[in-house]
């Protein structure tokens, strides 16, 4: 172990691979044109490049290359597909369906749509974190334009049946959206296979740099169209305007092609990685609690509670383990998780939690020396509180 904290937070971010790294780098220098400069040698450099990763990008989701729109990130995609799917379809309807235990870039926009007169309803989850589809079919109706359920959690991990959500949403012909940021790269997405309509994506959670992303909108079947809400030079087919992040979408592109190569194999180790995570703090304390479902799940994620503790003490008594933590109890400074109230993990006897999110750098020997360290940290605590 080094003397710098072990870093076990990558679900907030991740390294850029070096293969990443290493491709995008000539675009930083030598080769810096403008993708949009049609007239030279180094505009139409730039293009090809751009154009490529836009077929990695499209291969990591069984999209086709025209139907990836290149943006900052994910919280810029899902808001450029919720406001601008809910601005088109308005004169079919002004209802909007999502679920409680969405990312803030999702649950914050779509309140936004609501003070502009369209109708929110916000789905509730069952306790293992998963959407409740009977809630959600009772939900959806004629006046239903958008239907708007990440693909995983970014906190517990768990996976939505996207297919059965798609039918239902396809059913009262609503679209539907899916936010994938912690699931594209970890786990096979298939837009085809799944029926989704509209998917954001972020290169920064799978090894690329951060301020690349992109927005999959279909082009076949339920073809529709969506409207910019950035106007100017018409880039990305009038979606989104504005000089492309050539290095940053070559990143993106490359981080998209390792992920899909390699994904079976890293899925795997990783999996097993987090189950003996979870064996080690199981068999070192009691009063260890999963939250959410434990399959299906993404396979680095680990989200815990333990009982008897806060969870400011146990952030600050872990300074050398990167990991998320928060209080799942209301008292003190720290809110709860919204996604810890959605399931009901929240309380006065709740506990502190933390979230492990392992990634291509973690080791069997760092799973063993966290959770060697959690618990150590954790017995102390409820000593200092029985005393």
């Amino acid at each position: 172990m080094t003397s710098r904290p072990l870093y076990l937070d990558y679900h907030a971010t991740t390294p850029v691979d070096p293969r990443v790294l290493a491709d995008m780098l000539p675009f930083f220098t030598e080769r810096f044109g403008n993708p949009h400069s049609r007239q030279h040698a180094w505009g139409w450099d730039a293009e090809k490049a751009v154009d490529h990763a836009r077929g990695q990008v499209a291969a990591l989701i069984n999209a086709t290359p025209s139907e990836v729109v290149f943006t900052s990130g994910a919280s810029e995609s899902n808001n450029l597909a919720l406001k601008s799917a809910a601005e088109r379809l308005r004169d079919r309807g002004t209802h909007i369906v999502t679920v409680a235990t969405e990312h803030k870039s999702v649950l914050d926009t779509c309140r936004r749509l609501a003070e502009r007169g369209f109708e929110l309803t916000v789905v509730g989850v069952t306790g293992g974190g998963l959407v409740d589809l009977d809630a959600l079919r009772r939900a959806v109706t004629p006046g239903t334009i958008l239907v708007s359920v990440m693909a995983a959690n970014n906190e517990i991990g768990t996976i939505q049946p996207l297919a059965e959500i798609a039918a239902i949403a396809h059913a009262a012909g609503a679209l539907l959206h899916t936010d994938a940021a912690q699931g594209a790269g970890k786990i096979p997405i298939d837009v085809r296979a799944m029926d989704i309509d509209l998917l954001s994506l972020t290169a920064h959670k799978f090894y690329g740099p951060k301020g690349s992303g992109a927005l999959f909108i279909r082009r076949m079947k339920r073809k529709f169209a969506l409207g910019a809400q950035i106007d100017g030079g018409g880039q990305e087919g009038g979606v989104r305007s504005g000089t492309l992040n050539v290095p940053g979408i070559v990143g993106l592109g490359r981080a998209a092609e390792i992920c899909r190569l390699e994904m079976d194999e890293e899925s795997a180790r990783l999996a097993s990685l987090r189950d003996r995570l979870l064996d080690g703090l199981r068999r070192a304390l009691d009063g260890v609690r999963v939250n959410g479902t434990l399959a299906p799940r993404l396979p680095h994620n680990l989200h815990v509670s333990f009982e008897g503790i806060e969870g400011e003490k146990l952030l600050l008594a872990l300074g050398d383990l990167a990991v998320s933590t928060g209080s799942a109890c209301s008292s003190g400074s720290q809110r709860p998780s919204h996604v810890l109230q959605a399931i009901g993990a929240v309380g006065d006897r709740a506990g502190a939690s933390i979230r492990f999110g392992l990634g291509r750098a973690t080791t069997a020997e760092e799973v063993d020396y966290a959770a060697e360290r959690v618990a150590t940290v954790v017995t102390a605590l409820r000593r200092s509180v029985a005393v």
